[in-house]
């Protein structure tokens, strides 16, 4: 498919999300990624409700494996080994999130790897990291996002809370996704290929900006504030007469402009700077409802968009989908599934200008590929 990574192969033996997702993104960006199954397949593909169609197609799988093909390999065989040899000598790159270990105890440690293929490059993402004292343990995003931290700092005062989709795997398969491709860069210039590791723990804690250096700095252990920020006010969920809408005032421009929408004083020595409404908040938002009470949602937006002060909707997932704003960026594409026909997905995050939007292919049935990655090996071959 064309794209920036045209004519880079990868072999993806990562299953569950962060792996696929760091495989899908290189995927969209041009990639071919060859993605090696155990007979069984990958854990996502029995992972619902909910399942669509007569043949039960996960859409959890649906969503993190787009413009992949398919083969399945018993990697404890001779006949598995065999065929992994081959596709790694003509890889570029390498994807894996087993635990720490299981790739040498199946017999490809990296020394290995770089012995069938010197300019291999290979992305490993783990759990907690592939060293330290509890680099061995399994890390299932929930988990992780529990150990990181994020959980203590998310949800309502005193309930630590998950975030609603999966956060860790998702950091860490753009983290991956971007040492690949320093990793691609810098093999142009050395010839050699090399090991990137990130992992789910690491892609938290890179992630807690300046959450953690509440504490890293003042010392200042953050604590879970529910819609609103921590250290700037007004910002967050807010009623109105007909439901709720996010505002945020971010700075002293927008708190001039704002101030006076809601009938208060921008002067008002109680909620003069910043620090002042965050340590009056309780007040601060009893003072901004009690006007936005007064009308509807719709016109408040209107007002505030209006006057330049940054506000939203609370969407739910449906409306995201059908929202104007998302089908314009490209958001939703529409592939051709060999089970389920034509259907819908959520699309990729990056556009390049100048290129024209490219097709997109529907995540492979398990195996789909078998018989055309295996001929393709052999004309690699019969051309060396």
């Amino acid at each position: 498919m064309p794209g920036p990574l045209e004519d880079v192969v990868i072999v993806d033996l990562s299953r569950v999300v962060a792996g696929p997702q760091a495989t899908m993104t290189l995927a969209d960006l041009g990639a071919r990624v060859i993605k090696v199954e155990q007979p069984g397949g990958d854990e996502t593909r029995g992972w619902g409700p909910p399942f669509a169609g007569d043949d039960q197609v996960s859409t959890y799988y649906l969503s993190i494996n787009r413009n992949k093909e398919s083969i399945t390999l018993d990697l404890k065989s001779d006949e598995g080994k065999h065929t992994l040899d081959r596709l790694v000598r003509h890889a570029d790159v390498l994807v894996e999130n087993f635990r720490p270990g299981v790739l040498d105890r199946l017999g490809f440690p990296v020394e290995r790897l770089h012995e069938l293929n010197p300019a291999l490059i290979v992305l490993s993402i783990t759990g907690f990291g592939h060293d330290g004292p509890e680099g061995g343990r399994p890390g299932y995003d929930a988990i992780v996002q529990g150990e990181a931290g994020i959980m203590s700092v998310t949800g309502p005062p005193g309930t630590p809370s998950k975030v609603g989709l999966s956060i860790a795997d998702i950091l860490a398969a753009h983290n991956g996704v971007a040492g690949v491709l320093a990793a691609l860069y810098e093999r142009s210039r050395t010839g050699r290929g090399t090991v990137v590791r990130t992992s789910l723990l690491a892609s938290v804690v890179g992630a807690h900006m300046f959450q953690g250096t509440r504490w890293t700095v003042a010392r200042d252990v953050p604590e879970s504030v529910g819609n609103d920020h921590p250290s700037i006010a007004p910002y967050g969920t807010f009623r109105c007469k007909d439901g709720q809408i996010q505002i945020g005032v971010a700075n002293q421009n927008l708190w001039r402009r704002f101030a006076p929408l809601v009938g208060l004083d921008p002067d008002d020595p109680r909620y003069a700077t910043i620090p002042d409404r965050a340590a009056r908040r309780p007040a601060l938002t009893a003072d901004i409802e009690r006007v936005l009470a007064e009308d509807t949602r719709d016109n408040w937006l209107a007002r505030l968009d209006e006057a330049g002060i940054p506000a939203g909707s609370i969407r739910s997932i449906d409306e995201v989908y059908e929202w104007e704003q998302t089908r314009s960026q490209g958001l939703v594409i529409e592939v051709d599934h060999p089970q389920l026909g034509p259907i819908e997905l959520p699309g990729p995050p990056l556009r390049f200008d100048g290129a024209p939007p490219r097709e997109h292919t529907a995540p492979p049935l398990l195996g789909e590929h078998n018989d055309a990655i295996r001929a393709w090996l052999d004309e690699k071959e019969r051309d060396e």
